[in-house]
């Protein structure tokens, strides 16, 4: 890389940080730049994945407050995550991309979905008792966005948002911090196999990650900031660039 396509490529981790944090999405930003510069689509995937994992947990760390008394559906769900992002990873280097990039925008949509309705979902639902932790469903629907998640990436935080709106009774913010977590160690686990699996460009890697820790924190600060009708928004939005992005590639 030249000396500025490295500037570009940092400047996109600091830009999909923040994004990730805040709704999640940032491999729109990242992944694009990086085929840009000149990295195949597989190797750009993957060190994209790698790169993003420092600003995922910077992220996490960010939202740390709300965090707080929720260590009990982070242990829940994190291993639905995990064995999800495994398997992605796996799809990634062993499937055609558009075997599985083909209901990507149906899954979004759905999601965005959910986002939309989840206020009123919620009153629908009020009466009924509904799983501290968001029960069987929101295991089940978490380790699919973790299949997501390590095949691609793109909106897997839209994923999770829609359906912890609608299966768990939460705040928002409460909810978009607990997603910070269990999309970074998706990640994470997708990013260790690509190191022993697939070509991995570590120059990007590198940058991305220096990017990804600035933006992380900038999100948390902008994220807790908004309000929730205004985060709903944003998740909606990105969301749908997310949809005419993939069906335009």
């Amino acid at each position: 890389m030249t000396t500025l396509e490295a500037v570009l490529v940092v400047l996109a981790g600091v830009l999909a940080g923040g994004i990730n944090t805040v709704v999640g999405s940032g491999t729109l930003i990242t992944f694009p730049v990086l085929l840009a510069v000149g990295f195949p689509p597989v190797t750009a995937n993957v060190s994209n994945s790698l790169g993003l994992v420092p600003g995922s947990f910077s992220g996490a760390i960010g939202y740390r407050r709300e965090l707080v008394g929720q260590g009990p559906r982070v242990k829940r769900l994190l291993p639905a995550s995990l064995l999800g992002g495994v398997l992605g990873a796996v799809l990634l280097i062993k499937l055609p991309e558009d075997a599985f990039a083909a209901i990507v925008p149906v899954l979004i949509a759905i999601a965005l979905v959910l986002v939309v309705l989840q206020p009123w979902l919620n009153r629908k639902l009020a009466e009924r008792e509904r799983h501290e932790h968001g029960g069987v469903a929101l295991w089940v629907g978490v380790f699919l966005a973790g299949i997501y998640g390590g095949y691609f990436g793109a909106a897997q935080g839209v994923l999770v948002m829609g359906l912890m709106g609608v299966l768990m009774s939460e705040h928002i913010q409460r909810m978009n911090a607990l997603k910070n977590v269990l999309t970074a160690f998706v990640n994470l686990i997708a990013g260790v196999l690509f190191i022993f699996i697939a070509d991995v460009a570590w120059d990007a890697v590198l940058l991305l990650a220096l990017g990804s820790v600035v933006g992380g924190q900038i999100g948390a600060k902008v994220g807790r900031r908004l309000p929730p009708v205004v985060l709903r928004a944003v998740i909606v939005l990105v969301g749908a660039v997310a949809i005419v992005q993939i069906l335009t590639r």
